[in-house]
């Protein structure tokens, strides 16, 4: 089984997968933030299904792109316990993760990056890497998109997509893409307001 954590903005999951069976899945708002109360909801998880972190083969969490601490707080979490057991981790863009709801050749992903912009980037049906991940204003993204790409977005998309990241995770596990949780990074596309706004 794989735990997978998304808390990268105010509507996170977590879910618990086993190959590609979904075993559950809970959606989770926290506009406070996850940081208080994600423990408790993956406790909780584990104790409904019968297992708990020493069963799981594998960690996955969303890197990003997303709100900065919502991002930490899932990271952090899927790394603690992948330590403390002893078990891999793989790390998962939200902007993948969106593009295994599509069903076209090609798959342009969009995520609200605030402040008038976008992250966006396309995929292919394999959910490879066919634009580069970037953050920008989406009347400028547009136009650089494939022609005959399959827009998918946080709209009309599913808002939980931890199930959608074990899956991921799982086939990267596979297919030895897992990683020591040491070595696993976020993945923000943007720097953070601090270093935006930083003056010298």
């Amino acid at each position: 089984m794989i735990l997978s954590i998304d808390t990268t903005s105010e509507f996170g999951s977590i879910a618990l997968t086993e190959a590609n069976v979904v075993i559950e899945e809970v959606a989770l708002q926290a506009p406070e933030g996850f940081g208080h109360v994600l423990f408790g909801h993956i406790q909780h998880l584990l104790e409904k299904r019968g297992t708990t972190v020493y069963q799981m083969e594998c960690f996955a969490a969303a890197s990003g792109p997303g709100s900065f601490t919502g991002v930490r707080v899932g990271l952090a979490a899927a790394k603690g316990l992948a330590e403390a057991t002893g078990k891999r981790m793989v790390a998962v863009s939200n902007l993948r993760a969106l593009a295994s709801f599509g069903s076209a050749p090609l798959r342009a992903t969009v995520i609200d990056a605030r402040r008038g912009e976008v992250y966006g980037a396309v995929y292919d049906s394999q959910l490879e890497l066919v634009m580069p991940e970037a953050v920008l204003k989406l009347e400028a993204w547009l136009p650089t998109l494939p022609e005959g790409c399959e827009l998918i977005s946080t709209i009309g998309a599913p808002r939980a997509l931890a199930a959608a990241i074990g899956h991921i995770a799982w086939d990267e596990f596979t297919l030895g893409r897992s990683s020591d949780p040491a070595d696993i990074d976020a993945n923000y596309v943007r720097r953070s307001d601090a270093e935006l706004f930083w003056k010298e």
